[in-house]
C-alpha cells in the first residue's frame, strides 16, 4: 500500500480535490445532494487509495452522513459522479454497490436482537454469497459456518456467540455491526460515527478492532471522537455546512487553526 505522503500533499488543502492515483479505491467528483434548496452536500472532491484509512469530521449538520448516503446509493447524488475501484456507481442501486464491495455501518443500530450474536453474523455472511436463498441447514464445514466462525473472532466477539443481541451491552453491539459490515470479503466500509454512545473501555476496543483491519481494506469514518479518529486513519477530510473546509494528515487537522477554532475551541 501506498503511503500516505505519497498519495497526499504534506501541507493542509483548502479544498477537497487532489491528485487522482491509479489505485484508487473511492473517487467522489463534485458531488452534491440537494434537497429543495438546502444543499446538504455542495461540491464535495474527494479520493481514498485502495487500502487507505480515511476520516470525515465535521459538527452536527456539515453533511457527513448525507456524503454517506450518496456513496452507498440511499440518496444518489444531485449532480456529481461517484467511482469505485475505477467504476462509475453514481446510478447504481445499493444492493449493486453491496455486491461490488461496498459496505456501510449506520448511527442506528439495525440487528436482529431476537437472535443470537452468531445468527446475526451468519445471515450476513449468506446475504452476500451465492447460496443467500437456500433454506438447507449448513453444516459445521460450510464455507458460510467457517466464515461466521472467522467474523466471531474478528468482531472479537466469539465469547459471547450464542448470546442473544438483546442481552448484548452497547459496545458490543457496535462491534457486531462493525462484524456484520466485514461479510463478504468488502473491498471499502463506510462506518457512521462507530464510537458514538462508548464507554472508555468500549472505546479501546473499538480502536483494537478498527487497527486490526486487514491493510487492503479501505474504510471511511465518520466520527465526532476525534481522539479515536485521529489515531485509527491516515488521512483526514473536515466539512463544513456541506463543503470541504480542510484536508490533510492527522496530524495537520489536529494543529490546524481554523479546525482549532470551528471544532476544539482552542488547542486540542
Amino acid at each position: 500500500m501506498a503511503t500516505v505522503t505519497q498519495l497526499r500533499p504534506a501541507s493542509v488543502a483548502t479544498t477537497g480535490a487532489k491528485p487522482h492515483a491509479s489505485n484508487e479505491a473511492l473517487v467522489l467528483s463534485n458531488v452534491t445532494r440537494a434537497f429543495g434548496a438546502l444543499r446538504a452536500v455542495d461540491d464535495v472532491s474527494l479520493s481514498v487509495a485502495a487500502g487507505q484509512k480515511y476520516a470525515i469530521l465535521g459538527s452536527n449538520g456539515a453533511g457527513k452522513t448525507t456524503l454517506f448516503n450518496a456513496i452507498t446509493g440511499d440518496f444518489p447524488p444531485t449532480s456529481g459522479r461517484i467511482q469505485f475501484f475505477g467504476e462509475d456507481i453514481t446510478e447504481l442501486p445499493p444492493h449493486e454497490r453491496i455486491r461490488k464491495g461496498l459496505r456501510r455501518t449506520y448511527q442506528s443500530s439495525l440487528l436482529f436482537r431476537d437472535l443470537s450474536v452468531r445468527d446475526n453474523l451468519f445471515l450476513a455472511v449468506r446475504g452476500v454469497s451465492n447460496g443467500r436463498f437456500s433454506f438447507l441447514q449448513a453444516r459445521a464445514s460450510h464455507a458460510s459456518t467457517l466464515a461466521t466462525h472467522d467474523l466471531l473472532e474478528r468482531a472479537r466477539l466469539t465469547h459471547v456467540a450464542d448470546e442473544l443481541v438483546a442481552n448484548l451491552a452497547y459496545g458490543q453491539l457496535r462491534q457486531l455491526e462493525i462484524g456484520i459490515a466485514l461479510a463478504g470479503a468488502p473491498r471499502l466500509i463506510l462506518f457512521d460515527e462507530p464510537a458514538a454512545g462508548l464507554s472508555p473501555a468500549e472505546r479501546r476496543e473499538l480502536v483494537a478492532l478498527l487497527t486490526a483491519l486487514p491493510a487492503h481494506m479501505s474504510f471511511v469514518l465518520i466520527e465526532h471522537d476525534l481522539d479515536i479518529a485521529l489515531r485509527v486513519v491516515e488521512y483526514v477530510t473536515v466539512m463544513h455546512n456541506g463543503r470541504v473546509l480542510k484536508s490533510g494528515t492527522p496530524n495537520d487537522i489536529e494543529n490546524d487553526a481554523q479546525v482549532q477554532a470551528i471544532y476544539m475551541g482552542g488547542k486540542h
